[in-house]
């Protein structure tokens, strides 16, 4: 693969610190939820793999409709939500990732293909597949 793009950040704290982009476009302030133990108040890792992973997702749909001819709506709307846990092996954390896409004024079946086209095309799907449970669907 030969990378067109590089993004480039670093954190510093841990889940309760900061995550600055090299070129200082991110730069947020991150925390523990509350319902970890944290205190809350900033960002966490989860929230931000669930705006990446939706946002890239939503490129993948236009893509593959594009290709199709298929003009997506622009109210077109990927919800990505991102569930952390005990791994079932007790080893360590693992991740789980529900996608539910809007896709109004498409038709159930063309909405479908787009988002099985996408699937294949996304590069967060694809570095996921077969690594943690992923669920796209339909909103």
């Amino acid at each position: 693969m030969a990378s067109v793009y590089t993004a480039e950040a670093s954190a510093t704290g841990g889940r309760d610190g900061r995550a600055v982009s090299n070129d200082g476009v991110v730069d947020v302030k991150l925390a523990v939820p509350k319902e970890m133990g944290g205190g809350g108040g900033g960002a966490n890792p989860e929230q931000l793999f669930a705006a990446g992973f939706s946002a890239c997702f939503l490129g993948a749909v236009k893509y593959v409709a594009g290709k199709d001819k298929i003009s997506v709506p622009s109210e077109a709307k990927v919800t990505g939500r991102v569930g952390i846990g005990p791994r079932d092996d007790g080893t360590g954390f693992g991740l789980e990732v529900d996608l539910k896409v809007s896709l109004p004024g498409l038709d159930k079946a063309t909405a479908e293909k787009l988002l099985k086209d996408a699937e294949i095309v996304c590069p967060y799907a694809h570095a996921t597949k077969g690594n943690i449970p992923v669920r796209i669907s339909l909103a």
